[in-house]
């Protein structure tokens, strides 16, 4: 018993709220680029922002996700959507707060915003676009190794 009471407190993640901030589907061949026949070349881009929202250890996460459809040489259908979320972290190591919030975060926002992604396209009379699950460990790496880490998440 004496040891659980030493323990440092283990970190926590809870999420406050979760909500879409911007969506913008386009169709700018319809009703023509709905029955033209042939594999479209599919694009899809996925960016993550963090910044704190108030003291506490709260901090806004936006999950950014850009698909296009092309098909030769016309957009057959361009999707746009920032899906966000409020989320607390508590008893996090300053020196790790950082991945913490734009690795873990991200991950729990990806299966709603997934969802969104599939109906917006299904609705726009395409088959739903299912984006593969994303490696956010990977995705954070690749952006560290492209920028000096930034205090977007100083508190």
């Amino acid at each position: 018993m004496a040891e659980t009471e030493n323990a440092a407190p283990m970190p926590t993640l809870q999420v406050l709220t979760q909500y879409t901030k911007d969506l913008s589907f386009e169709n700018p061949g319809a009703p023509e680029s709905l029955i033209v026949k042939g594999q479209p070349q599919i694009g899809i881009q996925i960016n993550v922002n963090a910044r704190p929202v108030r003291e506490g250890g709260e901090y806004e996460v936006e999950l950014k996700i850009e698909a296009k459809a092309e098909l030769s040489g016309k957009t057959m259908f361009a999707l746009e959507l920032v899906y966000a979320g409020i989320f607390r972290a508590q008893n996090v190591a300053q020196e790790t707060i950082h991945p913490f919030i734009l690795i873990e975060c991200p991950r729990m926002l990806f299966p709603f915003a997934r969802q969104i992604v599939a109906d917006t396209v299904r609705n726009g009379g395409f088959p739903p676009l299912m984006i593969d699950p994303v490696d956010f460990v990977t995705l954070y790496r690749q952006r560290m190794a492209q920028q000096q880490p930034s205090n977007v998440l100083a508190s």
